[in-house]
């Protein structure tokens, strides 16, 4: 049995932020598929798993947690990898753990849910998400200029959790080579040692319906 055991499934971004973490760190862990869009098991799973309904859920012996931030902050300071060097580092860390969950991460990941999965029509909501996505990719391009990385010299779990949405194939009408800092910077997280695709770590739903 697995020391850790991650409750999500492969469409999820917030999932795969925590998914990466432990690949990177070379944890002995393994995934649990929760599909959400089941009813039933929605409903059991907020009964057993999590009160809040929600993935990433990360088990280990009689302990869970939940958020990704949360869980990515809890293995840095286990393993002692991807955090910062000082005080001031953990603190830009969590400036941008909380930017990427209210900013970076949350408008394009509602975008892609609703136009690249879902295929929802253009609309002025879909019109609105995209336009605030673009203003905090806008940000991030702006910030990376001379940096490679988004604290710090080196990767942290800031650059985990931000780029947990980057990687996946589906259309949003949004085109990362317009930004071409945020794409090198992509790249260059996806060249560490145990970096994999989201959908080659965690189950994914079946038929586009579900998903």
């Amino acid at each position: 049995m697995a020391t850790y055991k991650l409750y999500g499934r492969g469409e999820s971004g917030n999932t795969y932020k925590v998914a990466l973490m432990l690949n990177l760190c070379e944890l002995d862990w393994a995934p649990e598929f929760v599909d959400f869009f089941d009813p039933e098991t929605k409903s059991r799973f907020r009964s057993a798993v999590n009160q809040m309904g929600e993935i990433p859920v990360l088990e280990f012996g009689s302990e869970r947690l939940t958020q990704s931030g949360v869980i990515l902050t809890y293995l840095s300071a286990l393993t002692g990898r991807f955090g910062g060097k000082n005080e001031e580092e953990r603190l830009e860390i969590l400036r941008w753990l909380l930017f990427d969950n209210h900013r970076f991460s949350s408008f394009y990941a509602t975008l892609r849910m609703r136009v690249g999965l879902k295929g929802e029509v253009e609309s002025p909501v879909t019109e609105f998400l995209r336009m605030q996505a673009n203003a905090a990719f806008v940000d991030v391009e702006r910030h990376l200029d001379g940096r490679s990385y988004v604290v710090g010299d080196r990767p942290t779990i800031a650059d985990i959790s931000m780029a947990g949405y980057i990687y996946f194939d589906e259309k949003t009408g949004i085109d990362l080579a317009t930004y071409p800092r945020i794409s090198a910077w992509a790249s260059r997280i996806s060249r560490l040692p145990g970096w994999a695709h989201p959908y080659d770590l965690m189950p994914r739903a079946m038929g586009l319906e579900r998903q």
